[in-house]
């Protein structure tokens, strides 16, 4: 119509140019040149450059993609899937991976392996019940790995049929509507596929740790099976780590999980010939990996409650679906003894936290969900949330044609949240307090750092403080001290063992007229008075104390702290920068019973006094100008 208007008053129409990058397929560029000019017929997908734009589909990694593979070999009845990183090239710039994915499942016809090589194709479309859903990601995954994918299916010995989808291939070519060829009948595999099948991969570097598929070409068929497919994506250029050996290793760990109940239920998974055991991050399965761990006493986590909840399957709908959720807790009491190697790596209790959502008994998802659960904390690993939903609620849960991950829909946080809100409070309450109680008896009759330290130190000193003598009258008069110093929490009798055991006694008190320190040398025991009203308390030891405590309690939780990441090494620092500081108030809190324990008339000490409360003051007037 613009056209037209535009030829009425006169005007010459004048037609965009094409703005292609230098990269973009030749084949594309020709079709879409001749269809502008020449009004040719328009298809509905340019093929050559579509192609390309499916390589960058957007998957979270590797593994991601290649667990596209997996769904499909285990949807079609695969009870032996096999992923292979094959290396090759010693030097970093001329090293290239292949992967390939080998199932024993039902394999393909001829047309049926032509069919779903189409972006599309696919037996199951849109069916729920599956783990599959669109027909996009066989193709898409293994095209965002690398430029070729080759698929070879049979459904008996020897019949073995290959397609090849070749990404530069398809965009040469200058047709409008991209063909894909037939099927070919091929009497044996290609010899870098079969070197893969019969040769240890080069990790695991030891052989024998390898179930190797077969041992020769010559057996290699036989153990191919009746029926099965490869996947093989050679000289892949895209893949999210350089060497197999990470590869294998976050494949592994991922799949682990992911598959968990596949693997419970008896399929296997090979990676680089190496078996896959189901890892439970809820632990709660008897069959999972943590249950192997001969330092567990408690080997599965707590039931505390499941809940099943209606779901519509869109706002407001009357019909809706069931999910299920589960909450779980750990056996803090028991597992908290366990060594921080065991806990951090064998368990990995601190890396699979927060809420996993199974789609059709797959994980999709693994991690926080604050709208949920709410901001997770350093205590927050000690229990676990799974969630089971059908795929019917895909639109619902927010699950993509890529399955990764989930985006709720408003409603249904609202349903879940307002289900478990009280319980998972109750069970965050139960940790908390957990924690709290171990901190506090670790902290009960046990003297601060700094006071042990100047404890051992008390021998080296170049003249010695007189030590008391030991009576019953002296013992009580302790007693006495000790009931006034004693801290929250410390009962009478745990607060005599820590003063009685200690020469050097701490004390933390809040008085706005004091001075920042005082000393006093009281049963032959120096009592270093802190006062915690003062600027410089708050300005450079309360700061540095908070940050070395919170060290401290993340530490005794086991966790990582999520509010603020901190690097080790300033809170390293911190702490002994608040342990030297200490020392150095200790040291003058000696110095100064030194010079007082021999004072009978008190002058001594009331200069001392005086010294002290005006470089309190001084101090606090210079800290005052901000």
């Amino acid at each position: 119509m613009e056209q037209q208007m535009d030829t009425e008053l006169g005007m010459t129409p004048v037609s965009p140019e094409t703005q292609w990058g230098p990269d973009a397929p030749k084949g594309a560029r020709a079709v879409f040149s001749r269809i502008i000019k020449e009004g040719a017929n328009v298809p509905l997908f340019l093929g050559q450059t579509m192609i390309n734009a499916l390589r960058d589909l957007g998957y979270n990694n590797t593994t991601s993609a290649i667990c596209e593979h997996v769904d499909n070999s285990f949807q079609w009845r695969g009870q032996d899937v096999r992923l292979y990183f094959h290396e090759k090239g010693k030097k970093k710039d001329a090293r290239k991976i292949d992967v390939l994915v080998l199932d024993n499942g039902v394999g393909m016809s001829p047309n049926v392996l032509r069919a779903v090589t189409a972006f599309g194709g696919s037996l199951c479309y849109d069916n729920r019940e599956t783990v599959g859903k669109y027909g996009m990601g066989m193709k898409a995954a293994a095209l965002s790995m690398g430029p070729v994918l080759e698929i070879y299916s049979w459904q008996e010995p020897g019949a073995i049929y290959r397609m090849i989808l070749d990404t530069v291939d398809l965009s040469n070519k200058n047709t409008n509507v991209v063909q894909l060829p037939e099927p070919v009948l091929v009497d044996t595999l290609p010899p870098e596929v079969r070197e893969i099948l019969v040769q240890p991969m080069g990790f695991p570097k030891n052989a024998a740790e390898q179930e190797i598929l077969a041992e020769s070409d010559e057996v290699l068929m036989e153990r191919l099976g009746a029926s099965g497919t490869i996947v093989y994506i050679p000289d892949c250029d895209r893949l999210t780590h350089r060497t197999s050996k990470t590869l294998v290793d976050h494949a592994t760990k991922e799949m682990a999980r992911i598959y968990r109940r596949f693997l419970k239920d008896g399929r296997n998974l090979l990676i680089n010939n190496r078996r896959v055991r189901p890892f439970d991050p809820t632990y709660r399965m008897e069959e999972a990996t943590h249950a192997s761990i001969a330092e567990l006493g408690e080997k599965r986590s707590r039931l505390v409650q499941s809940w099943t909840i209606p779901i519509p399957v869109e706002e407001e709908s009357e019909v809706t679906r069931d999910i299920t959720v589960t909450l779980f807790i750990l056996p803090i009491e028991t597992w908290d003894q366990l060594s921080r190697k065991v806990l951090k790596n064998d368990l990995r209790v601190f890396e699979d936290t927060g809420v996993s959502f199974m789609r059709n008994a797959r994980e999709v998802y693994m991690g926080p969900l604050a709208a949920i659960t709410g901001k997770m904390g350093s205590k927050d690993p000690w229990w676990r949330l799974e969630i089971d939903f059908p795929a019917t609620l895909d639109e619902a849960m927010g699950v993509a044609v890529n399955k990764q991950g989930v985006r709720l829909k408003a409603y249904v946080t609202d349903l879940i949240k307002k289900q478990i809100k009280e319980e998972l409070s109750n069970v965050k309450s139960r940790i908390e307090q957990h924690w709290s109680t171990r901190a506090t008896e670790s902290a009960k009759a046990k003297a601060r750092e700094a006071e042990q330290r100047a404890n051992e130190a008390e021998s080296l000193q170049s003249s010695l403080l007189p030590e008391p003598v030991m009576t019953e009258e002296y013992e009580k008069q302790i007693r006495e001290l000790a009931s006034g110093l004693r801290r929250n929490e410390e009962t009478d009798d745990e607060a005599y063992e820590r003063v009685s055991k200690s020469k050097y006694i701490t004390d933390f008190k809040y008085d706005e007229d004091a001075p920042f320190y005082r000393v006093e040398y009281r049963l032959r025991k120096i009592i270093l008075r802190i006062n915690t009203a003062h600027p410089f308390f708050e300005a450079l030891y309360k700061p540095l104390g908070q940050i070395a405590k919170r060290s401290a309690d993340v530490r005794i939780a086991g966790g990582e702290d999520d509010d603020v990441t901190l690097d080790a090494e300033l809170v390293k620092s911190c702490a002994d920068a608040v342990v030297t500081l200490e020392l150095m108030l200790l040291s003058l809190a000696r110095t100064q019973s030194e010079m007082t324990c021999n004072d009978p008339e008190g002058t001594t000490q009331r200069m001392l006094d005086k010294l002290r409360r005006q470089w309190s003051l001084n101090l606090m007037t210079q800290l005052s100008i901000r």
